[in-house]
């Protein structure tokens, strides 16, 4: 007989693996529709990095670890990342080459739309 240790183990993992009742299946890999405006600056155990905070991003994918994307950021196209925050969120890190394309600097809001999830 497994013990106890192994029995919530195990129902951890198959709970995991469920996708979400509560939402457009945003939970499970593949396409999805979610664009958000926020400003790029996330503060981070006292500094402020180049990124933008995803809304709501644990109720979202399911989960407080890294979630690899696709996105577009004010319609350049992404490949990333969603990093936590450290803080039960998400961050999209937003890099200096993008945001000088963008003419864009820390604290001006960009459009997001997150169309896929790789992982």
């Amino acid at each position: 007989m497994p013990d106890h240790d192994d029995t919530c183990a195990a129902e951890q993992r198959s709970r995991a693996a469920e996708p979400s009742s509560g939402g457009p299946g945003v939970n499970a890999v593949g396409p999805i529709d979610v664009a958000f405006t926020a400003p790029i600056g996330v503060t981070v155990k006292g500094d402020l990095w180049s990124c933008v905070e995803v809304p709501d991003s644990v109720a979202l994918f399911g989960t407080g670890k890294a979630v690899k994307v696709v996105a577009t950021v004010d319609g350049e196209p992404l490949t990333a990342g969603l990093m936590p925050t450290g803080a039960g969120g998400h961050m999209l890190s937003i890099s200096a080459k993008l945001r000088k394309k963008l003419g864009k600097d820390l604290g001006d809001e960009v459009t997001v739309h997150l169309t896929e999830r790789l992982t």
